[in-house]
């Protein structure tokens, strides 16, 4: 006869002793309440004093404690002091592992164990494994936020960076003293300025040409640190270094690396290393021309030269003063300028400010063929075609600093990077003469005059976003994929855009997409219950220090139970149920909440303001005040899990995700049901019905 289902059996051990199995209700108490009930069977069953210095242990790897106080803090503090090198180097490994509970580290802490940490490292008397394991307790110890960074001493600084000096460092060493550095880098200014005297970007360089992605991803990390809390004039003598051709060939192969290897966290480091290098460009973006500065009048003057004078000195010019003023206001309008007289005025609107002329300059002296051949075509055109190149010049660049996201803070989660722009040293000025030229060429298809401008640009946007949506690895693939989306492309995509949108409006259509819907949401969601029940792997977000952290959680194949648990590291594949420590029974959950209503989002202040991170949260609410609380890797992953928990909860899935599977899925059956009926009208309202017969004697007597 098998066991009532509110019973379940519990194993207790003590080193030593036989191991003892108990049978406990589970339904009659709340959690905390049963642990003390093993508690007190286990100090009557080995007669222990002291008990409350004693904590149940989970058996597993995950090491965490289940009660709040545990005597191992005490013992591992007075065993990593030990003589033997062997007694040492045990306990250093059991502080490494056991840091990760939050119980543990707040014990060890209340023991000075952080100072006695750092007096290790500083010492230089460890090395090896002994090493390796001790600074692992270290970064776990910090990575619960209950000490500051702002404590630490010029000497362990030192000392950490002295290891990321070493090219030939011990792999884990070098790894955990990156993450240390980069912590330290963001949590504090003062450690910040300490950190940068100790560590160079020519010093981080050797570690991007090796082979191990962990240490290359640390290592951009560490990068990305520095350059986003350096001063100004540091940042652009970084991205200076950074623009090196050798440099960015090794950037470039760790893109197409983390592309092959779909490592997210390569790609977040890469995508914020690229934020932060546009947001150089922020200050000009942010600039007003002042229409008496003679040098920067001297640029627009350097403009109409190129394009008019090619051949001719500037200094040559001839006759009177009013003549030349006339002939510049001509050749200010043939540029395309909004203010003929002083074109300077047409720069003073942020954005984009000062950097849409550095762009205007750069094509006129590095594309000064094609900078010509646009500005003649336009400038002898009479018939009111003419596209105006400063004016496009001008809005063309605002519209860039608004797709790439120039001045923006980097997200916690994003790593949509364009491997293009770490091809060229001067990748933002390229894509613009790429792009001013597409929209020369958009204009010209358009048949576009002045009244059209603002229609062209958003044609011209609309390209540009579908052409960055495949990832060009070069600029030349890029403009190359701008070819093949002309103005009529763009047409065709529309139109068949608006067909899956506006096709079969009729009312026989409707009714016939009402009366399949239902079947179609099933197949929705018996797809996402097995998405679920094949798991997802979650990244632990810290906003102290990012580190790759990991848990993992999957729905039982009888959707009855959701098995999770922590990680060491990122799986290749799914993982086995048996392996995840932890479980919810699905009958346990009361409510699915998202975004702002999430536990953990109103706990994070740091991370309350990130909207990106808020649109990934989601939290599982269960009994009274349990709570499972989750950052999805991506939309796609978020869609997918709020779905299938509000269908195991016999709740509506109000994705986006499921409205567009929805539509494209209605619309395929639709289509395939009507094959038979190709170019046949399908009335609006049904065909009358036809009088009754005058009488029945066609119809066939069986008998």
């Amino acid at each position: 006869m098998p066991p009532p289902a509110d019973i379940v059996k519990v194993a207790i051990e003590w080193p030593g002793a036989f191991p003892k199995l108990m049978e406990i209700d589970q339904v009659s108490a709340y959690f905390y309440v049963l642990i003390c009930i093993y508690m007190l069977k286990c100090v009557h069953m080995w007669s222990l004093v002291n008990h409350e210095y004693y904590a149940l242990q989970h058996a597993d790897s995950s090491n965490f404690y289940i009660t709040e106080k545990a005597q191992n803090a005490q013992q591992l503090h007075e065993r990593i002091q030990s003589s033997s090198m062997d007694a040492k180097l045990e306990a250093l490994k059991d502080l490494a592992s056991y840091s990760r509970d939050v119980t543990f580290a707040q014990e060890f802490i209340n023991l000075d164990g952080i100072s006695l940490l750092t007096q290790m490292v500083e010492s230089g008397t460890d090395f090896g494994d002994m090493l390796s394991f001790t600074l692992t307790a270290f970064v776990e110890l910090m990575d619960h936020g209950i000490v500051s960074w702002d404590t630490f001493s010029v000497a362990f600084i030192k000392k950490i960076a002295s290891y990321v000096n070493k090219f030939a460092a011990d792999i884990s060493i070098l790894q955990r003293s990156l993450a240390i550095l980069e912590s330290m880098v963001l949590n504090s200014h003062e450690l910040y300025q300490k950190v940068a005297q100790e560590i160079t970007i020519g010093q981080l360089i050797p570690h991007l040409q090796g082979t191990d992605q962990e240490i290359q991803t640390y290592t951009i990390a560490v990068i990305n640190a520095l350059f986003l809390k350096a001063p100004d004039d540091k940042r652009q003598e970084m991205a200076n270094i950074l623009a090196q051709k050798q440099l960015r060939a090794i950037i470039l192969t760790n893109v197409i690396r983390a592309q092959r290897a779909i490592n997210n966290e390569m790609a977040h480091q890469l995508y914020v290393l690229q934020v932060l290098t546009f947001n150089l460009l922020e200050d000009r973006m942010m600039t007003k021309m002042d229409p008496q500065d003679q040098a920067q009048r001297d640029i627009i003057f350097e403009l109409r030269r190129i394009a008019f004078d090619a051949e001719s000195e500037p200094n040559n010019s001839s006759g009177s003063i009013e003549k030349r003023k006339s002939m510049y206001t001509r050749d200010y309008k043939k540029l395309g300028f909004i203010n003929h007289v002083n074109p300077a005025m047409d720069f003073t609107q942020t954005p984009p400010g000062m950097l849409a002329l550095d762009n205007m300059l750069y094509f006129a002296k590095h594309h000064q063929d094609p900078y010509i051949r646009i500005v003649l075509e336009n400038s002898s055109r009479e018939d009111k075609h003419e596209c105006p190149f400063g004016r496009s010049s001008i809005e063309l660049t605002k519209m860039l600093c608004e797709i790439l996201k120039v001045g923006e803070l980097p997200s916690e989660t994003c790593n949509d990077f364009h491997p293009m722009f770490f091809t060229h040293d001067r990748s933002f000025e390229e894509f613009f003469c790429i792009c001013i030229q597409l929209l020369n060429k958009t204009w010209k298809e358009m048949r576009a005059t002045s009244e059209d401008f603002n229609k062209v640009m958003q044609v011209v946007k609309e390209q540009i976003m579908r052409a960055l949506t495949t990832k060009p690895s070069s600029l030349d693939q890029f403009k190359s994929k701008l070819q093949n989306l002309s103005y009529t492309e763009i047409l065709k995509i529309r139109q068949s855009e608006r067909m899956n949108q506006e096709d079969f409006q009729s009312r026989p259509i409707l009714e016939l997409k009402e009366k399949i819907q239902p079947e179609i949401l099933e197949l929705i969601k018996q797809q996402r219950l097995n998405r679920l029940v094949e798991g997802t792997c979650f990244r632990k977000l810290n906003s102290r220090r990012r580190q790759d952290k990991f848990w993992y959680c999957r729905l039982s194949p009888n959707h009855k139970v959701l098995h999770y648990g922590d990680l060491e590291e990122s799986p290749q594949g799914e993982v086995p149920h048996d392996s995840l420590q932890d479980k919810l029974p699905v009958a346990d959950i009361k409510a699915v909440v998202t975004g702002k209503d999430c536990p953990h989002m109103k706990e994070k202040g740091a991370l309350k303001q990130n909207k990106e991170v808020l649109e990934l949260a989601f939290s599982i609410l269960y009994d009274s005040n349990g709570q499972l609380n989750f950052i999805a890797p991506d939309k796609h992953e978020y869609c997918i899990w709020t779905d299938g928990l509000n269908a195991l909860l016999g709740k509506d899935m109000m994705s986006d995700l499921t409205r567009n599977d929805l539509d494209t899925l209605l619309n395929m059956e639709i289509k395939l049901r009507l094959l038979d009926l190709e170019n046949i009208q399908i009335p609006d309202a049904p065909p009358p019905i036809p009088k009754e017969p005058s009488n029945y004697d066609f119809v066939y007597d069986c008998n």
